[in-house]
């Protein structure tokens, strides 16, 4: 099962967020022992003031093609375990997602 949800607007991504993880990437996708599917997302900058929420937003942003302005937290502040809205086209934005938590590798 894919850890997003498809709406009008775009779609919702349950993260598991690892801060400084040495650098910023998606890792895949990883089933937690409740059964709930996450991406792994990993990035470089720490867990403080927003820093890693930051970082989050502006990777997704940048590896779904969309202005940082569309991506969105939704839940999980200050958890490691996060729900962030990203609107635009939602067939796109998950073909776009698949792919890249199928080789685990950012495609710049």
């Amino acid at each position: 099962m894919d850890p997003w949800r498809y709406s009008t607007e775009g779609i919702s991504i349950a993260l598991r967020v690892t801060p400084r993880g040495g650098r910023d990437d998606i890792d895949g996708i990883e089933t937690l022992a409740n059964g709930r599917s996450v991406v792994k997302v990993r990035v470089r900058a720490i867990a403080e003031g927003g820093e890693a929420n930051r970082s989050v937003s502006e990777l997704l942003a940048k590896v779904l093609g969309v202005p940082k302005a569309r991506v969105r937290l939704l839940s999980g502040a200050t958890s490691r375990l996060k729900q962030v809205a990203v609107d635009g086209d939602p067939r796109q934005l998950g073909e776009t997602l698949k792919r890249l938590t199928a080789t685990g590798k950012i495609e710049n």
